[in-house]
């Protein structure tokens, strides 16, 4: 394969490995406890690229100061994803891609209030987006305004993780920080996951689904996002953040019997179309904020 043939297979599998996890948490939480199956999953997914990575002669020896902004991001990035395991019990996985999409908008706003110079179009393409994330943030189709609210809640955490992971002293090695953050954010909420958790019995299909987001989600769909961040144009690697929600919403109709009136669409092609615009106007080199899911 040639090797702009392996940048667009990469891309491809981030498309739709990281769109088809809302998916997989729907199936999850079905009959696993949200804070139980997120815990379990974080320190599951560290524990096997913690082990990758010392396989391929790498290291997680980190310096006391890195280890706690590891800790730092690992209670943001792996909380928020506990957050949006709590809001799919109550909002189709479309609208929560669709939501979940709008955290490079809420990192502008951070960038914003730290007195970052942002470009006009970038600015404008936020204020549009949260236009649309209003428009959204409303109780239908089976969501309940508690899940909305929460879904936001897990876009401004993993705007907050994403934000600081590229400022705070991190590891040189991408994958060593990311083993951190997910052993320390999956070990901080399991002493809560298993008070919550109750009596646990899991069908085959919530199983299959935790799993694929262990092995799949969160090994190969990082993996080949990290790939594609030193291989390919950031523009280009940045689609994902508009993409996913496709792909997510496809899979929601599909598989979930899920239904899209007007507005929805309506936000739905403002937020994307918003995100769209924001992601394309940050500098080469700019790190993107991951997806949440």
């Amino acid at each position: 394969m040639s090797a702009n043939g392996k940048v667009w297979a990469a891309l491809w599998s981030v498309y739709i490995i990281w769109g088809s996890t809302y998916l997989a948490i729907a199936v999850a939480v079905e009959t696993i406890p949200p804070l139980f199956a997120v815990a379990t999953r974080f320190i599951a997914a560290g524990t096997l690229m913690a082990g990758i990575l010392l396989l391929r002669g790498g290291s997680m020896r980190v310096s006391w100061r890195e280890l706690g902004s590891c800790a730092l991001v690992g209670c943001l990035l792996p909380g928020a994803n506990a957050v949006l395991f709590y809001a799919e019990e109550d909002v189709p996985i479309g609208l929560a891609s669709l939501l979940i999409a709008s955290v490079p908008l809420w990192v502008v706003l951070l960038r914003l209030f730290a007195r970052e110079r942002m470009n006009v179009k970038a600015l404008a393409g936020v204020g549009v987006g949260f236009v649309g994330v209003a428009v959204l943030a409303r109780p239908s189709g089976g969501a309940t305004t508690a899940g909305i609210v929460l879904c936001v809640v897990s876009a401004v955490m993993w705007s907050f993780g994403s934000y600081g992971s590229a400022r705070l002293p991190m590891p040189s090695n991408p994958f060593t920080a990311t083993a951190w953050e997910m052993l320390i954010g999956g070990f901080v909420m399991l002493p809560a996951g298993i008070w919550t958790a109750g009596s646990i019995s899991p069908s085959g299909t919530s199983i299959a689904g935790w799993i694929y987001l262990v092995t799949i989600g969160s090994i190969v769909g990082y993996t080949s996002y990290t790939w594609l961040l030193a291989r390919a144009p950031l523009g280009l690697v940045a689609t994902y953040a508009y993409v996913n929600p496709v792909v997510a919403i496809v899979l929601g109709v599909l598989f979930r019997g899920e239904h899209l009136d007007g507005l929805v669409l309506l936000g739905a092609a403002i937020v994307v179309a918003a995100v769209a615009v924001v992601v394309r106007q940050e500098p080469p080199g700019t790190p993107v904020a991951e997806d949440a899911g």
